[in-house]
This record gives structure tokens, C-alpha cells and sequence, in this order.
């Protein structure tokens, strides 16, 4: 397996449509090892195939890690999913509103509102069938690297022209909405 170099914005490739996978052969297999290489490297939640300039309709997925009562992340929590010619074939009505990065749109996040819930079909690594239903931050997942697949990016989908930041400014952002939550909570009242 070798990293592979992670094209950004704005390489055209990321705008394209991308290809639909035919072959379930030793390059093809050999991509999915490399670009699983790159994202663990990148500790990304998700590469498309266009992110590694190759025009085809593959992702993979890594999933968020579960974390304990105080935060810690547990080990061996991620999931790995690789799938090929995906298409969301449902969507739910219920959408919520999170915080998205990409690599390659590297030092910047931005709110996008996307489906609470999705169903997905498509293909893994060896050309068998795969359909799931993801929810919440893996559903969010799924839909942004689909998207990449259709030459979407995620700066396309915000709430709002505004709200995109720095990495720098979103976390001074946190950082004050924080001290202003525990400012609250230590206010005096009157009769106190």
C-alpha cells in the first residue's frame, strides 16, 4: 500500500462526474488499498476516488469512533466501509445542521444541512450487492462523499454564504460560545 497525493480546489477533476466502476479487478483493489492508506494518514472520515484523481465512483468510509461517558474515544470502534457506484436511494425528511471539513478543501469547515437518515446502496470491494441505512455523523458521511462522486463539494450546500471559517476562527468561535455557556451558569441570580 502507498499514500496517494490528495488533489484540492481548484482541480477540475473534483467538479466532473465521475465514472461507474465495471471492473472488480486487481488495479481496482489495489486503488481501494492505497486510498485506504491515505485517508487512515489523513484521519479523515472519507475519500472519494476524484480526491486521488482517478474519475470513479468509489468511496470509502470511516466512521467516527464511540466514545465513553467522559469523551475518550474506544478503540477498535471505527467501521471501514468501502463501496463502489453508490446511490442514495432514500432520504429522510428529518435534517440537521453540521459542521463539515474536507480534504480537499484543507483549513476550512462550513455548516451544511443535510438528511438526519439515508439508505444507500451500491457494491464493496468485491462487486457484491451492499444496502444500509446510516444515521447521524455516518450518514453525514456518506452523503459528502457521494456528493464528491456527482462533482459536488460541501462549500456548495452551506446554510449560509457566511458560515465558512477558518479552521482558526470556527475553533476562537467554540472556544468563546464555551466561556459564554459556563459565564452563564455561574451568573449570580437576584435573591441569591
Amino acid at each position: 500500500m502507498s499514500k496517494l497525493p490528495i488533489v484540492t480546489i481548484p482541480d477540475k477533476g473534483l467538479r466532473s462526474k465521475n465514472q461507474t466502476v465495471t471492473r472488480f479487478d486487481a488495479d481496482l483493489q489495489q486503488l481501494i488499498d492505497n486510498m485506504i492508506e491515505t485517508l487512515r494518514e489523513a484521519n479523515g472520515a472519507g475519500l472519494a476516488a476524484p480526491q486521488v484523481g482517478r474519475p470513479l465512483r468509489l468511496a470509502i468510509i470511516w466512521t467516527l469512533p464511540e466514545e465513553d461517558d467522559q469523551g475518550n474515544e474506544l478503540p477498535d470502534t471505527r467501521e471501514l466501509f468501502v463501496v463502489i457506484n453508490p446511490e442514495i436511494y432514500w432520504s429522510s425528511r428529518d435534517t440537521v445542521k453540521g459542521i463539515e471539513g474536507c480534504l480537499s478543501i484543507p483549513g476550512y469547515v462550513g455548516e451544511v444541512e443535510r438528511a438526519e437518515s439515508v439508505r444507500v446502496r451500491g457494491f464493496d470491494r468485491h462487486g457484491r450487492k451492499f444496502r444500509r441505512r446510516f444515521d447521524d455523523w455516518t450518514a453525514r458521511i456518506f452523503q459528502h462523499e457521494i456528493d464528491h462522486l456527482n462533482g459536488e463539494l460541501y462549500i456548495d450546500k452551506l446554510t449560509g454564504p457566511e458560515n465558512i471559517w477558518t479552521e482558526e476562527e470556527f475553533e476562537k468561535m467554540q472556544e468563546a460560545r464555551k466561556e459564554a455557556r459556563q459565564k452563564e451558569q455561574h451568573e449570580p441570580m437576584v435573591g441569591d
